[in-house]
């Protein structure tokens, strides 16, 4: 059976469309094994998601040194549902950033680390 990867992007703008097309076809390279990507926007993806994925790629812009609204909306309906659920699932985030990307990877952080996931 193969490892079910879900992307989680927000996505406003062409370069950042162009950024998780290439992340998902290298997550899907066949030398990184059995691996089935499934993209969503973050304004979309819904707990039950999360919660029948077995990893996950986190994708956002960097927009006033914090995270994107699309993916910080993500965590806010997804927290809840999936707090005690998914402990110790497996993540890796990408940033477009403008600047040096410290903000949004820190804001991200800090909610994963609530939840228990684990990068990677």
């Amino acid at each position: 059976m193969s490892m079910q990867l879900l992307i989680v992007a927000h996505m406003p703008s062409p370069n950042m469309a162009s950024l998780v097309q290439a992340v998902a076809e290298g997550a899907g390279d066949p030398a990184a094994g059995d691996v089935a990507v499934r993209v969503s926007p973050a304004l979309e993806t819904k707990p039950e998601d999360v919660l029948t994925a077995d990893g996950l790629l986190l994708g956002t812009t960097e927009n006033f040194g914090y995270m994107s609204g699309g993916l910080k909306d993500f965590f806010d309906r997804i927290y809840y549902p999936c707090l005690e659920r998914t402990e110790s699932l497996p993540y890796a985030l990408f940033i477009r950033a403008g600047n040096d990307g410290r903000g949004a990877r820190s804001g991200v952080e800090r909610i994963v680390k609530g939840l228990g996931w684990k990068a990677v």
